[in-house]
Parts: C-alpha cells; structure tokens; sequence
C-alpha cells in the first residue's frame, strides 16, 4: 500500500489533448485582448497573424497552432498580460500604462507588442517590476 502524498496516490493528470490545448490559449489571449482593450488589428500585428486570421479566433473559428510561431507569441502575450494585472489589478489601469510613454522601454509598451523583440522587452520590465514587490 503507498503512503498519502506519494507518488503513487497522487492521481495522475494526463495532458490536455493538442485540440483543447490550442482553444485554452486561443480563448486566453482574446480574453486578454479584450481586458486590455486591444483592437483585432492590434492582436494580429502581436502574433503576427492576418486579421481574418484574428477575426476568426474571436469567433471561435479559429485556434492557435502549436506547431507555428503565433503560438509562442500567444503565450508570451498572455503571460504579459498576467505579469501586468498582478501588478496593477486592474483593466483600466493596464490600459492606462500600456499607452502610456516608457522611458525604460523607450516608447509606449502598446506599440512594442508589434515585433517579438518587444513584447519580450516589456515582458521582461515587468517580471523585474514583479520582482520587487
């Protein structure tokens, strides 16, 4: 018989299946969009996708591909979005400083989620503003 909290009693959780995976994130990132009041067009230039492409996520028509780059920026971008509400738990205050100027970043953090360079950039200040409280 196995201890409680050994391995073995633990019940094992097998992986969400590839099509599940890809509408949990999908319904991530257009839940975030949404909070932080990003046009489709916006999305798009952040995953680098077309804007049908977008329209059709927010439809739940269309989910985001493992396989391709979009997925690495989706959970990027979610993961910014997360990063962001711990700090300022709010909607309207991550709006707020999404548009607004950035000395450290060097422009406003809306306009670097464009190029994955910068997404990973204002990704990366705010893990270290995290860090600090």
């Amino acid at each position: 018989m196995s201890e409680p909290n050994s391995p073995r009693s633990l019940p094992r959780t097998a992986p969400l299946p590839a099509t599940d995976r890809r509408k949990v994130l999908t319904k991530a990132v257009v839940r975030a969009a949404r909070a932080l009041g990003l046009s489709q067009s916006r999305v798009a230039a952040t995953l680098g996708v077309s804007d049908p492409t977008v329209s059709r996520m927010f439809a739940e028509k269309y989910f985001l591909d493992p396989g391709r780059k979009e997925w690495e920026l989706g959970a990027l971008f979610v993961r910014l979005f997360r990063s962001l509400d711990s700090i300022v738990a709010s909607d309207e205050k991550a709006r707020a400083w999404l548009d607004s100027e950035n000395r450290a970043l060097g422009g406003r953090p809306l306009e670097l989620l464009g190029r994955a360079e910068g997404m990973i950039r204002v990704l990366h200040y705010l893990d270290s503003a995290r860090g600090r409280i």
